[in-house]
């Protein structure tokens, strides 16, 4: 297993009100989700899900790929992602599983919902009775939102329409917006009468559940990625493609807020503290940061370290840009392997493929007798690895030009090396 499960840090996280960070992951923030006692959770592209009390996390592992999103649940916790299944901690046992990547987890007292790009959205009942799945709508599910009562269900869809679902019959009996671009987040307020959602053309509107009537907030960033409403459900925060926060007061209906976040790369998570002191956000930093409302854009920006993805091209050999745009987002070359979503390239040359010890790995890896060397590292980039390794949880991309694949072959081998 890779990365044994840590004891809780006796430090404890700051007082709300306070920045901070929250560092251990080994990849991109995509999910965040906080529980009535204060405990934070974070979902990960590097596939773990870090449960904090303290500085250091208990890490929840079993997930194959990246994880998108995680949600509290009385005493359980849900998350989902890019292996397609549903998992329920403590344990990580699979209690769901779909088609396609799940993209989104809601809960109510009684069922977790999963929105999943295959199209459907899955109900699963807490007590493990069997499941129910709403659709096929005929394209991806990207969120879903229980009412209180957890007898309907909102959806967001890729097609751009807003849906409502009855759940007792499992049919579709409104569908509130369509619009023209896939819209990525919502947020219910059903206490005051309102759904707010966000697409991926930068729209951000506020829809009156009964006139249906719109307030617009739309800025000139896209997508939307990220949506989340305070506690007292004064303030709707909005992260976006560009890397930029937007806090719209909901009581005056206005822009309270309106920064920049991120140094560069997307904001994909947001989260307010139970309290509604603090903002939590993720990005493609490897860290959760945590603001003060009162302060917002007043404290550091995310990513204050810019991670080799993002560093200059112009800056790197063609060996080393080829790495950093294909393969440093998922994989280190350091002996420890920095908790990514792929194993430490330590070592590679040589190695057995799925043999590295406390990685989980594809079951196609792992009954692969493919060995690591100039030949192989180049057949798996000019053919993909879709083609090269079916089965493998390896994300699709080619290197089609073969100067360019030397040059990483060249690079990994030096980089790689034991005695570098």
């Amino acid at each position: 297993m890779r990365g044994l499960v840590l004891a809780l840090a006796l430090v404890p996280l700051p007082a709300w009100s306070e920045f901070f960070t929250l560092k251990g992951h080994g990849g991109p923030i995509m999910g965040i989700a906080t529980a009535p006692d204060g405990r934070i959770a974070t979902a990960s592209f590097d596939n773990s899900v870090g449960l904090w009390t303290g500085q250091s996390p208990e890490w929840l592992e079993g997930h194959e790929a990246a994880v998108n999103s995680v949600v509290f649940n009385g005493t359980a916790i849900y998350s989902a992602g890019d292996d397609f299944t549903l998992r329920q901690w403590p344990g990580g046992q699979v209690v769901g599983q779909h088609q396609g990547k799940i993209v989104a987890v809601a809960a109510s007292k009684t069922h977790v919902a999963t929105a999943s790009w295959d199209g459907t959205i899955g109900l699963w009942p807490v007590d493990g009775s069997p499941p129910a799945m709403l659709g096929p709508i005929g394209s991806g599910v990207n969120d879903v939102a229980f009412t209180a009562d957890g007898s309907r269900l909102y959806s967001a869809g890729v097609d751009g329409a807003l849906r409502v679902w009855d759940l007792a019959s499992g049919q579709e009996t409104d569908r509130l917006v369509e619009h023209g671009f896939g819209i990525n987040e919502l947020v219910l307020n059903q206490q005051d009468g309102w759904i707010a959602y966000g697409a991926v053309d930068g729209v951000t509107r506020i829809l009156d559940l009964e006139t249906r009537e719109e307030r617009d907030f739309t800025l000139e960033r896209r997508p939307i990625l990220a949506l989340a409403l305070s506690p007292d459900r004064r303030l709707l925060a909005v992260g976006d493609g560009e890397g930029y926060i937007m806090v719209i007061d909901t009581v005056d209906w206005r822009i309270a807020q309106d920064f920049r976040a991120t140094l560069r790369g997307p904001v994909w998570a947001l989260a307010f503290s139970p309290d509604g002191l603090n903002l939590h956000a993720g990005g493609i930093d490897e860290a959760m940061y945590s603001w003060p409302v009162e302060t917002l854009g007043d404290q550091q920006q995310m990513a204050a370290a810019e991670p080799s993805f993002l560093k200059n091209p112009e800056e790197m050999e063609n060996g080393e840009r080829q790495f950093a745009r294909k393969c440093s987002i998922c994989h280190s070359l350091t002996p420890d392997g920095q908790r990514r979503a792929g194993p430490t390239l330590y070592g590679v040359f040589g190695r057995t493929a799925g043999t590295l010890p406390e990685y989980f790995y594809s079951d196609t890896l792992q009954d692969s007798d493919i060995i690591w060397n100039e030949e192989t590292i180049n057949a798996l980039f000019d053919e993909g690895p879709d083609h090269y390794i079916p089965g493998s949880k390896m994300p699709m991309q080619r290197i089609t030009e073969p100067k360019d694949r030397d040059d990483l072959i060249a690079f990994l081998r030096r980089a790689t090396a034991p005695e570098n």
